[in-house]
């Protein structure tokens, strides 16, 4: 699973582009979903019985003590089943009217996700939801009860079905490369599983749907990457036949050193990097095995080659054509409210389109990321007027006007420039993207995006610590993140904030310091929502690469024949940052919703031994010119 509101993007901007050459090739391109699809089998009625009588079956099986969630479960069983198609297709905006039934808190089961909304601002209220939602807003109430309902099913999979079930995941580490490929190959050959056994039954429905000569397959996560293989291996299953191509942000990071030819027992082909021309050398050559491959792994004589011999260039981003959501089913995706915060919802609730303003990154110095690396070292911008020519494709397409542009960071320039365009051609959109904070981000500029329809950012300010982020060469200060975000705020643009923990050389001093930074940025309004990520080196960035520049030391894997990516290492600095961990999660959520802005930064680590805080109180105010120096 990636999000459940919307496709992620890869088989539309492919589909886009692969279609631009189908009379050419012989070609025709189709793409499905095979995520929203599976979500869509196992919460309905027929999933849920079939999950029902496996985990009663195993609980007649057992007499230890249930977890609260299948306990729940099993008692409230029927009501589930009676529910849960209703709850979809009020999550898919099909039946707004079921908002009255959910919000009297009498139609739904409550699980063990539901006891947060006694423990938040409104607690000990009559109404514990009332000051989210006042007496008028029923359909967002019933959307994050509905919201509930479904994490407490997803909580009941993963404790009951499936151990590694998620709806979506953005973890605070990537999953733990895996040097071999034994856990995935056995894990795959091992009896299935409940939620197995569905996603084979899908793979063999997307099969006859499509009859297709090959399959292409997109793995942005490492979440993704045990779907993918099983997606294959069920078709290849029913048509061995079948070619199976893998890509995705996933290989590109992890599966650059991959020499075992195992892998190959389950596909056919595997590309690196931007996938438009490995995939149009690919649909050649399988027209004409002379033809040369790009970036692409492919097992010959029973080793594993990267076969890279064809002339072709990466394709610029003003001839990779328009994405196109055609085929997929986009009034079938569910809008989730799980926190109650404006800006956080805004990863799972409502139907974007995606969009790439620029190729690549422009700065491309910070040391933590995979600067050498294609997505990242490539920068390639798209003209302003190309761009709100595809924007206006989309929404003829989709009938949808919201766009969450997916660039590493936006550039500035080329931020005014669209905004500048889109005013001029009067294209009314709303939008949302990813930048740095950096100064070119004036008030004025601010002011002109919100024109335009931007309606929130999200940003890196990482360590909120000077020093650190000189270290990781941001390009930025604190002071100068105060005034960018507020600049937004003051706008009318809400402001996510990337925060991170665990960098080399940070102290429990700077850990903390960097937590009264956030907490005054909160308190001034210069940030609304903000997640905090555990640090992790990575083999293609410059901390990886040059560890002695950092003061610490890798600890390499010995012998790696697939995944590579994050490698273990020792910071002499000594501070245990999991002991902080949770501390800083629990601010955070009570943050962004209001509360604790008062509170000692100290105080959320109960328990864990943290240093005396020692940050001037003003210092955001400071940075911001509201009080004197």
């Amino acid at each position: 699973m990636t999000q459940l509101n919307t496709p992620y993007p890869a088989t539309a901007y492919l589909t886009g582009f692969l279609r631009q050459h189908e009379a050419r090739l012989g070609l025709e391109v189709s793409q499905a979903d095979a995520a929203i699809e599976l979500f869509l089998r196992v919460f309905s009625r027929a999933g849920l019985e079939r999950i029902h009588d496996e985990l009663a079956q195993r609980a007649g099986e057992t007499a230890e003590p249930l977890p609260p969630s299948i306990a729940q479960f099993l008692d409230h069983a029927e009501a589930y089943v009676a529910t849960v198609d209703a709850v979809v297709r009020f999550l898919q905006g099909r039946d707004p009217g079921l908002a009255l039934r959910i919000v009297g808190r009498e139609l739904l089961p409550e699980g063990p996700r539901f006891a947060a909304i006694a423990q938040g601002p409104g607690e000990g209220d009559d109404d514990p939801l009332a000051w989210a939602f006042g007496g008028l807003g029923l359909a967002d109430r019933a959307k994050h009860l509905a919201s509930l309902y479904i994490d407490d099913l997803a909580d009941v999979i993963r404790e009951g079905i499936a151990p590694d079930f998620e709806l979506s995941r953005y973890g605070e580490r990537l999953a733990a490369s895996a040097p071999s490929f034994d856990p995935l190959r056995e894990a795959l050959e091992d009896e299935p599983t409940l939620i197995d056994t569905m996603l084979d039954e899908l793979a063999a429905d997307l099969y006859a749907r499509f009859t297709p000569d090959v399959i292409g397959l997109t793995a942005p996560f490492p979440g993704n990457i045990y779907g993918a293989f099983r997606i294959a291996r069920a078709i290849k299953a029913i048509a061995p036949a079948t070619r199976a191509i893998l890509g995705g942000g996933y290989v590109n990071t992890e599966l650059r050193e991959l020499s075992d030819p195992r892998v190959f027992d389950y596909l056919d082909f595997i590309t690196v990097d931007d996938g438009e021309a490995p995939m149009l050398a690919l649909a050649e050559h399988l027209t004409d095995p002379t033809r040369p491959l790009l970036r692409t792994f492919v097992r010959r004589a029973g080793r594993v080659i990267l076969a890279n011999d064809s002339p072709l260039h990466d394709v610029p981003i003003a001839l990779a054509g328009t994405p196109t959501y055609a085929g997929l089913p986009l009034d079938r995706y569910l809008s989730l409210f799980e926190m109650l915060n404006p800006m956080h919802r805004l990863w799972s609730d409502g139907r974007w389109n995606k969009l790439t303003i620029a190729h690549g990154c422009y700065w491309k110095q910070c040391t933590f990321c995979d600067v050498t690396l294609d997505y990242i070292a490539r920068y390639d911008r798209a003209p302003a007027e190309l761009l709100v020519d595809r924007i206006e494709a989309l929404i003829a397409e989709t009938g949808q006007t919201g766009f969450h542009f997916v660039d590493e960071a936006a550039p500035p320039a080329a931020l005014r420039a669209l905004a500048e365009a889109l005013l001029a051609r009067n294209v009314l959109i709303t939008w949302w993207g990813n930048v740095r904070f950096e100064k070119a981000f004036t008030p004025e500029l601010c002011q002109l995006l919100a024109r335009s329809g931007c309606v929130a950012i999200s940003g890196g300010l990482e360590v909120a610590s000077d020093r650190l982020l000189e270290l990781m060469k941001k390009g930025v200060t604190v002071d100068q993140v105060a005034r960018v975000t507020r600049a937004f705020t003051d706008a009318g643009v809400m402001v996510h904030a990337y925060l991170m923990y665990g960098f080399p050389t940070e102290t429990a001093q700077d850990t903390i310091d960097a937590l009264e930074r956030v907490r005054q940025l909160f308190a001034e309004g210069c940030i609304q929502s903000a997640f905090w990520h555990r640090f992790a080196a990575t083999v293609h960035s410059p901390i990886g690469k040059h560890p002695e520049l950092f003061g610490i030391t890798l600890r390499r894997a010995s012998k790696i024949t697939f995944a590579n990516n994050d490698v273990a290492f020792h910071d002499p600095t000594g501070c245990d940052h999991d002991v902080l961990a949770a501390g800083l999660r629990k601010a955070l959520y009570n943050y962004m919703h209001g509360l604790g802005l008062d509170e000692d930064p100290r105080s959320w680590f109960a328990g864990a031994r943290v240093p005396r805080v020692s940050v001037p109180a003003d210092l955001v105010r400071r940075a911001l010119g509201t009080v004197s120096t």
